[in-house]
């Protein structure tokens, strides 16, 4: 959550004619890795769990090319510490999945 918070703040600073192209897309892309892991928990099986585990691996690889489009827009300067957190969830969820699978 605290990502989300971050992606926020930083979006905020963005230009007005951006509030609903790469804000709306950098805020739905970055809750969604959260709320898709949120709803696989709650689904019946382990499979469809990994199939949610999977969507927000995407929506992963999503937030991190819009931060770098944001980036080369000089929307914004280059977000380390945004770049390690999306690897450290990264991480978690394919050792994650991995487990669930029995690959681990």
């Amino acid at each position: 959550m605290d990502f989300i918070v971050e992606i926020y703040r930083l979006t905020a600073l963005f230009p007005l004619e951006e509030k609903y192209g790469l804000v709306s897309q950098l805020r739905r892309a970055s809750v969604s890795i959260s709320t898709n892991i949120s709803e696989g928990v709650s689904r019946n099986s382990t499979k469809e769990y990994i199939r949610f585990l999977y969507i927000s691996l995407g929506s992963i690889s999503e937030t991190e090319c819009l931060v770098e489009i944001s980036v080369r827009l000089s929307y914004c300067v280059a977000e380390e510490s945004l770049n390690s957190e999306l690897l450290v969830i990264k991480k978690m969820l394919l050792k994650l999945i991995g487990t669930l699978k029995g690959n681990d």
